[in-house]
């Protein structure tokens, strides 16, 4: 999967251990770099199936329809969206994710709080 990030400011941090630790703590960092690693991996997103585990991506709705998130320590999240003009879709007009090999991500959140 090709992996883009939003923000230089974030790239920076997602490509080196020693800013990610410093970041988000050494425990959380271990699981982010494990998810970078399977999403790198990974052809396109249909690897991670909703009820994929360790991972468990899914998508999310309302205001951050068209956003997909995956576990990481709870009550955290990296999420991240398809890096298309115009996302792949199924016919239904849910996401295609056996079309999407391309990400860009957005960030790591808490978005329950």
């Amino acid at each position: 999967m090709q992996i883009t990030f939003s923000t230089e400011k974030m790239k920076k941090i997602f490509v080196s251990q020693k800013e990610l630790r410093r970041e988000f703590g050494d425990e959380q960092a271990k699981i982010i770099m494990k998810r970078m690693t399977a999403l790198e991996a990974a052809e396109n997103l249909s690897y991670f199936t909703p009820k994929q585990k360790p991972e468990r991506c899914h998508e999310l709705t309302g205001n951050r329809k068209g956003i997909l998130a995956i576990d990481l320590k709870h009550p955290y999240r990296l999420l991240f969206m398809p890096d298309f003009e115009q996302p792949p879709a199924l016919p239904d007009g849910g996401l295609d994710w056996a079309r999407v090999d391309s990400i860009k991500i957005l960030k790591v959140e808490n978005y329950h709080e």
